[in-house]
């Protein structure tokens, strides 16, 4: 086995550490547009293109104002965009990490951080806490994402 697949594996733990997160991190990111989708079929709203209002199978009885901002779904587009912000950034910065042979504690608290800041981040949105809490959050998600960027950095050169 060369080193660069010794690192790749299931067998190296702080590949395994960053794999389970980043599988959960990627399930977010693609479950939260079904968030909005069952709202928006819940309150028949929010929808945002002209064809959308228009009589179909699934829009059988058109009403006006459904191509209005429906706050209900306009909170799950914001939690996806801001998944969108901030997950990607994860997955590049935990990969890196990944290749530098970091400490497993110091990985371990590191991606834990990120997913466990990221799930109190959404609870804090989808239950529409003030921006402070929703901001202390993300703080912990960014500050993760810093650590290992900045780690990778250092061991780079």
């Amino acid at each position: 086995m060369t080193v660069a697949s010794a690192v790749l594996s299931f067998d190296n733990p702080v590949f395994r550490t960053f794999a389970l997160a980043a599988s959960l991190m990627l399930l977010k990111l693609m479950l939260q547009p079904w968030m909005t989708v069952a709202r928006m079929t819940k309150v028949k709203a929010g929808f945002r293109s002209p064809e959308d209002a228009k009589k179909s199978p699934l829009n059988p009885e058109p009403k006006p104002g459904q191509l209005e901002a429906n706050e209900y779904v306009e909170r799950s587009r914001r939690m996806n965009l801001n998944d969108l912000e901030s997950i990607p950034g994860f997955l590049a910065a935990g990969f890196l990490f990944v290749l530098v042979h970091p400490p497993l504690l110091l990985a371990q608290i590191l991606i834990w951080t990120y997913v466990a800041a990221r799930a109190a981040h959404f609870a804090a949105y989808v239950t529409a806490q003030l921006h402070d809490v929703r901001a202390f959050c993300w703080t912990w998600s960014s500050l993760a994402v810093i650590a290992m960027a900045g780690y990778v950095l250092v061991k780079a050169f």
